[in-house]
């Protein structure tokens, strides 16, 4: 397939082939209990789906499906700019590639390695005009740290974010993410459930108050903290100087049974708006799904399970137009809803 010949649903239908057994790049990936990735796993890897019955992957899906866009037309004509500040950086989208990482986790690595993974995840994300994060998994060291490595060929174009390891550890990859020129560093606080780092025995710890305030002292960066699903843990994580939170439930990787992204967002943006940057994933599929959440306050979403599929269907390509996609489907979202900008984007565009 030559560039001339590629689109993104040609990419989709190569990554269907390439993970057939693995994931089935569903026209809608919700994590209903009857897709191939989900089910009880009992003990075996976790694959694309969720942890246990699947519920928490599925209720991120179903919690965006509720919320309805309200269609206003009437005016005068205009392009919404899609444009967003993210930490002096300008972005062509409030849009990035999630922290997602260990292609091998997912079945992937027979067709694309790790290192090719985070190049096309950072690289593509760059020719979009967007940020890739990169993430941490069990087989990273100081050593061999694929994503930091990317975020150095995309002269820093990147946020670093690592599993919650032994403090020393984090703070050693934050200084190597620092020399990178890494936009940002952050802890995924919720690997503290890591199925892989477990069953690899590599150490996760449930972070404390004055473990989050050492880490954000030990780098010149903005350090975000990911993996809050609760008002406390978000209000814990801006008291201890995060500059960004990120709402997730790891995808519904971690914790079964838990409410999707965006029904617990707006408890947290009630009480930490304008106090520090408020982020999410979980579920989000198009630009409809992304302007919800800005509607309700989030300031930027993470893409994950697609931007995966994206790379292994055409590695840097594949990324540039799965995100080139969701910005012009956010435009289109936010023309039909009379959004000019991102500043206009409010929760009176929500029934």
């Amino acid at each position: 397939m030559t560039l001339e010949e590629m689109t993104l649903t040609k990419v989709r239908e190569e990554a269907k082939k390439k993970l057939m057994g693995v994931c089935g790049v569903y026209k809608i990936c919700d994590g209903d209990a009857m897709r191939i990735c989900q089910g009880q796993s009992y003990g075996r890897p976790l694959g694309f789906g969720g942890i246990g019955s699947g519920a928490s992957f599925n209720n991120n899906v179903l919690a965006l499906k509720k919320l309805k866009l309200k269609m206003k037309t009437i005016g005068d004509h205009f392009e919404a700019d899609t444009t967003y500040d993210f930490f002096g950086r300008e972005l062509s989208m409030p849009i990035m590639g999630a922290s997602i990482a260990g292609i091998n986790s997912f079945g992937g690595e027979k067709v694309i390695s790790e290192k090719e993974f985070c190049r096309s995840v950072v690289l593509g994300c760059k020719d979009a005009g967007t940020i890739g994060w990169r993430g941490d998994t069990y087989t990273y060291s100081l050593d061999e740290s694929y994503g930091i490595d990317a975020i150095v060929e995309a002269n820093g174009l990147g946020v670093k974010i690592v599993k919650p390891r032994e403090q020393k550890v984090i703070i050693d990859f934050f200084k190597k993410a620092e020399k990178a020129g890494s936009v940002a560093v952050g802890v995924d606080i919720d690997g503290c459930g890591s199925y892989a780092m477990a069953t690899h025995n590599k150490p996760v710890f449930n972070k404390n108050f004055d473990d989050l305030k050492e880490l954000v002292s030990s780098t010149t960066l903005p350090v975000i903290i990911k993996g809050i699903m609760s008002l406390d843990d978000a209000v814990a994580a801006k008291d201890a100087g995060a500059a960004a939170i990120v709402v997730s439930n790891h995808g519904g990787r971690v914790l079964d049974h838990t409410p999707g992204t965006v029904e617990v967002l707006p408890e947290i943006v009630a009480e930490l708006e304008g106090k520090t940057r408020i982020i999410i994933d979980g579920g989000f599929r198009t630009g409809y799904d992304i302007l919800k959440a800005l509607a309700l306050g989030a300031e930027s979403v993470l893409i994950g399970r697609d931007i995966v599929r994206a790379a292994v269907g055409a590695g840097i390509e594949g990324v540039r137009l799965q995100m080139e996609h969701l910005q012009k489907t956010l435009a289109k979202a936010m023309k039909m809803t009379n959004c000019k900008d991102l500043t206009e984007v409010n929760r009176f565009i929500l029934y």
